[in-house]
């Protein structure tokens, strides 16, 4: 493991433990405290962490983007019932643009389950090779450079490809929904992806679960208004989700408890 891995690997540690020890971490990488030290100071400056008596912190800030693996397994029965709504809300015979994420690959699975047809436009490779052979569902999946762990593509043959396609529907997952921070992202690159994806389509449904709601990552990729359906699994109180309602946004809303959907549509309960 060389340097540049390490810390990476330090880094997903402390956003999914909230804190570290330095003797835990030289133990299980099998180096020496020095080491890890210098491995600390070096994520602190990049605004990653802040060092404490013993280890380090995990900062509020979103600024880094945990792992593919613990994103996915975060909150996975959430995220199906989600996704079963998301595609609840596709129409057979649209073309929807699947985003790259956890949460989309869910939406994924979900459709091919259902059968729906579809024409599918994703930069996802995850998501392509799962409906790739799915019965009435034609895949696109676009070019680009491959991001490792994510399999998702980015960059601007990413872009260029997106703005070829007119889509009916992206639906969107995100790193964070905040009232005033707006649709947010991890990544820079993906924000980007992201932001062409919105150009391409007529409706963003964005798919979050409750963890997402009130917070803002790294890059902002739109204002909250700029989304049309917002689908998660936080209940109708939560502030992020009033506030979309306020907006005109359709919320759905996944009841944690027993998987049913509430919707509020344009301010309205329904």
């Amino acid at each position: 493991m060389d340097v540049n891995e390490r810390r990476d690997v330090i880094a997903e540690k402390v956003v999914a433990a909230g804190e570290v020890e330095f003797g835990a971490l030289a133990s299980s990488l099998n180096v020496s405290e020095m080491t890890i030290r210098r491995d600390i100071e070096a994520l602190e400056g990049l605004g990653l962490l802040r060092r404490v008596v013993g280890g380090a912190i995990s900062l509020k800030g979103t600024s880094n983007e945990p792992s593919f693996e613990s994103r996915a397994s975060a909150a996975a029965a959430e995220k199906e019932h989600i996704a079963d709504a998301v595609v609840d809300l596709l129409v057979p015979g649209e073309t929807v643009l699947l985003d790259g994420g956890s949460t989309v690959l869910s939406v994924a699975r979900a459709i091919r389950k259902r059968g729906v047809n579809l024409t599918v436009v994703t930069p996802s490779a995850l998501a392509g090779l799962e409906l790739s052979d799915s019965p009435g569902i034609t895949v696109h999946l676009l070019g680009g450079l491959l991001r490792p762990h994510e399999l998702s593509l980015i960059g601007p043959d990413t872009i260029d490809a997106i703005g070829k396609f007119n889509c009916d529907t992206y639906v969107m997952g995100v790193a964070g929904v905040d009232s005033t921070g707006g649709v947010s992202e991890y990544h820079y690159d993906e924000a980007k992806v992201k932001e062409a994806g919105m150009r391409s389509a007529k409706r963003i449904i964005v798919a979050a679960d409750e963890s997402k709601l009130g917070r803002s990552a790294l890059v902002k990729v739109a204002n909250l208004a700029d989304i049309s359906v917002l689908v998660t699994d936080a209940p109708l109180t939560h502030p992020t989700v009033k506030a979309a309602s306020k907006l005109r946004i359709q919320v759905v809303s996944v009841e944690p408890q027993n998987h049913l959907s509430q919707t509020i549509k344009e301010g309205t309960a329904s």
